[in-house]
């Protein structure tokens, strides 16, 4: 009997997929040294972003069900 695939589960709370079937993540850095980045700068890294096509082959691994 073939092993269950484990999921790594603080993986799976940093992406998500949208209606579409694409991953998406929030951009790096947003959540420390707040008081010195501009309010732009915050907002912008607090938006989601969709996760590039090379780093997929990375992630797909820790996520397996993930879709």
């Amino acid at each position: 009997m073939a092993k269950k695939m484990k999921t790594m589960k603080s993986a799976a709370k940093r992406f998500k997929v949208t209606g579409s079937g694409k991953i998406v993540s929030y951009g790096a850095g947003h959540s420390h040294h707040l008081e010195k980045k501009s309010m732009k700068r915050k907002k912008r890294q607090l938006q989601k972003r969709e996760v590039l096509k090379k780093d997929l082959k990375n992630i797909q691994p820790l996520v397996p069900y993930l879709k």
